[in-house]
């Protein structure tokens, strides 16, 4: 019997997106055994410090990536906004799966809104990016950082240790856990991390039996526009060590691309957005990261 193996971190988002990639394999491929290889990466065991402090979002990939090469998985399955602009050499990413929600969550257990958190309230979240559109709308938050899995951060809340937390919206409705959700921070006045809400799975460069089980799981319009979404964040060199906030919408043969890049310290930002074409995503993404650096994104990406 032809066999798949999927690398993924353990914790219960990761398991549920390589399990769903896996269950649409075994439906597009009758007969192919498919079994994952659960690790732990460094990114999920150093929870003490934030992930801009201990090198960044490609910690969730090594570990899978270095199973890859040992010849112990045949691809590994990630959250695409975890994922480094540039693939380390000898990997590539076949298929992006359809897009989900793309917004933020703002979850509380008292409380309806930012707009509603009273003067000093306490929230949640590591990334800077969520830190500095906070910080443009109530800059008397108290923000706090937030690590671990989904519901260890709920957990956290539910303690009492925050007034609100932070999440995506995706991976609260892959866990079931919709009624979470006290409001959407969406698109446009808020925009996500470049390629949130989107599964990607990884392979190694040229393996042509492996790229070609998964290809079947590609999403064309998803691809366009997180091609767009990634090269303005790749032009901006753009991590988690820097609030770079980007959002593509595809219409028929044009594309638009918003972007807002700020600052977790006081909410100060510039924004940009652009229209193109469809076919050439990626030069759209460069042509509006030049604009948010003519209108002195520099500051901020320092």
């Amino acid at each position: 019997m032809d066999s798949l193996r999927i690398a993924t971190r353990k914790s219960p988002l990761a398991l549920w997106q390589s399990e769903h990639v896996a269950a649409r394999l075994r439906a597009a491929h009758p007969g192919l055994e498919v079994v994952l290889v659960p690790m732990s990466t460094r990114g999920d065991e150093q929870l003490d410090r934030s992930l801009a402090a201990i090198g960044g979002k490609g910690l969730f990939l090594k570990e899978l990536e270095l199973a890859m090469q040992r010849g112990e998985a045949d691809c590994a399955v990630h959250s695409l906004k975890d994922v480094p602009m540039e693939l380390e050499p000898g990997f590539e990413l076949p298929a992006v799966l359809e897009r989900a929600d793309p917004a933020d969550a703002f979850v509380s257990n008292a409380f309806n809104g930012i707009a509603s958190l009273p003067q000093g309230a306490v929230v949640g979240t590591s990334s800077l990016r969520r830190q500095a559109q906070l910080r443009a709308r109530r800059p008397d938050l108290q923000l706090r950082d937030l690590r671990g899995n989904v519901n260890t951060r709920l957990a956290k809340l539910d303690a009492g240790e925050y007034d609100a937390i932070v999440l995506a919206c995706a991976g609260l409705q892959r866990l079931g856990l919709d009624a979470r959700i006290r409001a959407r921070l969406a698109p446009p006045e808020w925009l996500p991390a470049p390629a949130q809400a989107v599964v990607a799975v990884e392979t190694r460069a040229g393996d042509a039996r492996i790229r070609a089980l998964v290809s079947v799981l590609e999403h064309a319009p998803t691809r366009i526009r997180i091609e767009a979404e990634r090269a303005l964040n790749l032009a901006l060199h753009g991590s988690c060590h820097v609030p770079v906030a980007a959002y593509a919408e595809l219409d028929g043969a044009r594309l638009r691309l918003r972007a807002w890049v700020g600052s977790a310290s006081d909410g100060s930002g510039v924004q940009a957005q652009g229209e193109g074409d469809a076919g050439q995503p990626q030069a759209l993404g460069r042509a509006v990261a030049g604009d948010l650096l003519a209108r002195g994104a520099a500051r901020f990406l320092d």
